[in-house]
C-alpha cells in the first residue's frame, strides 16, 4: 500500500489552540497512519518536506447547492439535467481548489453525482447528500409560478430536479422514504420561507407538526437524521420539539431557541456569506426584488445568531449556501464569522464540528491515526491569519483528499 510521509510541518489539531511544530504525518493508502513528533523511519514512502508550513485537516463545508448553478432558481427550468450535471462538476472542482474536502449538499444533488465523485468519474470533495429538499405547497420547495398548476416532473430540468412538493403527513412520509430509497444521507425539509423562494414570507409557518414529525421519524428508520431550514424563533422550536437534528440558517433565533437547541443537542449550520454576496450582486443575476427585500430582512441576524448560540453553548457547523455565480464567496464565510468569533473557533466549526454533523467524527476533521487522510498544507498559520483560507486556494501548496493528491506544489 503506497505511503506518504510528511515531515517538517506546523501541525493544526483543531482541539489545540496553538500549532505543534516539528510534526511527521505518515498518510498509508486513503487513512493517516502515524502522527509523531519525532522523525518517522519508513523506507517505501514519498517524501513531503512542508519546511515549517501549517499541515490540518481538509476543510467541512455543511451547506452547498452543487446543482444550483443560476442565483435566480426560477432560469434553471431551462437547464436539462445533463447541463445541470456539468455545471456541478466545475462547482464541485472548485469547492475542494479552496481546500473543501468534504460537502453536505443541502438539497439539490443526487446519489448519482455523489458516487461519481468518490468513483473518481468527477473531480470534487467527498459529498454527503439529501436529495430533493421537501417542502409543502407554496413554501420554500415550491419554485413554480403562480399560473403553473399540478405536480412537477423531477427528470425535466435542473429547476424540478431538486424540490419536492408534499402535504400531508402520509405524503411527507413517502417522500421522505423515496429520497432515503434514493440514497439521501439526511432529510432536508422546510419549516419556514425562504429568501430564493418567490412567494412566501419569511415568517410563514411550513408544514404541521404532524408533517415535520413524519420526516423526522422516516429518517430515522434508517438511520438517518433531518435538517431544516429555518429562519424564525417559531420555526425553530416547531423543528426541533419534533426531532429535527440540524437547523440550516437560523438567522432570527432568540435566546429561547437556542437553549431549546442546547437541550436537544441540535447544531445550527449557519451560511453568513450567502446574504451578503446576494445583497451586493444577486441582482445582476436575476434575483428579483422581492427575494432581494427578503434578504435585507435576515442579513443584520447572521452575526448575532452566532453570539446567540456560543452564549447556549449550541455548536455551529461552516455553511455557505451560496448559489449559482456566487459560489465564487464560499472561503470568504471564515471572515465574516471573525467578527464576533476566534479563527480557532471558526477552523473548529469547519473541521471538527463538521466531522459530528455528518457523523464522521474521528473520521473527519482531524489529522490522526485512523482518520482519513484528508489534509491541507497552508502557507503559514492560518490560527493567526485567517485570509490563508480564503479565496481559491491560493495560500494551499496540498490538497489531500482520502490519501489523494488534489493538488501538490511541494513535489520534489
Amino acid at each position: 500500500m503506497a505511503q506518504i510521509l510528511f515531515k517538517n510541518a506546523n501541525l493544526l489539531d483543531p482541539n489545540e489552540d496553538e500549532l505543534q511544530g516539528g510534526i511527521s504525518v505518515l498518510v498509508e493508502g486513503e487513512t493517516v497512519r502515524e502522527v509523531s513528533a519525532k522523525p518517522i523511519k519508513t523506507k517505501k514512502a514519498d517524501v513531503i518536506d512542508c519546511k515549517g508550513r501549517t499541515l490540518m485537516p481538509g476543510l467541512i463545508d455543511c451547506h452547498v447547492h452543487a446543482c444550483l448553478s443560476e442565483v435566480n432558481i426560477r432560469y434553471l427550468e431551462a437547464i436539462p439535467v445533463t447541463l445541470m450535471t456539468a455545471r456541478a462538476s466545475e462547482l464541485l472542482r472548485a469547492m475542494i481548489d479552496r481546500g473543501f474536502t468534504t460537502v453536505r449538499d443541502t438539497g439539490g444533488s443526487d446519489w448519482g453525482i455523489r458516487d461519481a465523485v468518490a468513483q473518481g468519474l468527477l473531480t470534487g470533495p467527498r459529498m454527503f447528500i439529501a436529495g430533493r429538499a421537501i417542502g409543502p405547497t407554496g413554501g420554500h420547495s415550491d419554485a413554480r409560478r403562480r399560473t403553473d398548476f399540478g405536480g412537477a416532473c423531477h427528470c425535466c430540468n435542473a429547476m424540478n430536479f431538486g424540490l419536492e412538493i408534499a402535504d400531508g403527513a402520509d405524503h411527507v412520509r413517502k417522500s421522505a422514504r423515496e429520497q432515503l430509497r434514493q440514497g439521501a444521507d439526511q432529510i432536508k425539509i422546510m419549516v419556514s420561507g425562504g429568501v430564493a423562494s418567490p412567494y412566501d414570507p419569511l415568517d410563514s409557518r411550513q408544514f404541521s407538526l404532524e408533517e415535520i414529525k413524519a420526516a423526522v421519524d422516516e429518517a430515522e428508520a434508517f438511520g438517518k437524521y433531518a435538517q431544516a431550514h429555518a429562519y424564525t424563533p417559531e420555526a425553530i422550536q416547531r423543528a426541533v420539539g419534533q426531532g429535527v437534528r440540524t437547523i440550516e440558517h437560523g438567522n432570527l433565533i432568540d435566546e429561547k431557541s437556542a437553549k431549546l437547541m442546547k437541550q436537544k443537542g441540535a447544531y445550527m449550520v449557519a451560511n453568513l456569506v450567502a446574504y451578503y454576496a446576494m445583497k451586493e450582486r444577486a441582482a445582476q443575476f436575476g434575483m428579483t426584488a422581492d427575494m432581494l427585500a427578503k434578504n435585507d430582512l435576515v442579513i443584520d441576524g447572521g452575526l448575532r445568531s452566532l453570539e446567540i448560540c456560543k452564549r447556549a453553548g449550541v455548536k455551529v457547523g461552516y455553511g455557505s449556501d451560496l448559489l449559482g455565480q456566487l459560489q465564487v464567496d464560499q472561503s470568504r464565510e471564515f471572515l465574516l464569522r471573525r467578527e464576533v468569533l476566534k479563527p480557532i473557533e471558526i477552523i473548529r466549526q469547519a473541521t471538527l464540528v463538521g466531522a459530528e454533523i455528518v457523523r464522521r467524527e474521528g473520521k473527519l476533521g482531524v489529522v490522526k491515526p485512523g482518520a482519513y487522510a484528508d489534509i491541507l498544507v497552508v502557507d503559514g498559520d492560518p490560527i493567526k491569519k485567517l485570509e490563508l483560507l480564503t479565496g481559491r486556494g491560493e495560500h494551499l501548496s496540498v490538497i489531500m483528499k482520502a490519501g489523494r493528491f488534489h493538488k501538490n506544489r511541494l513535489a520534489s
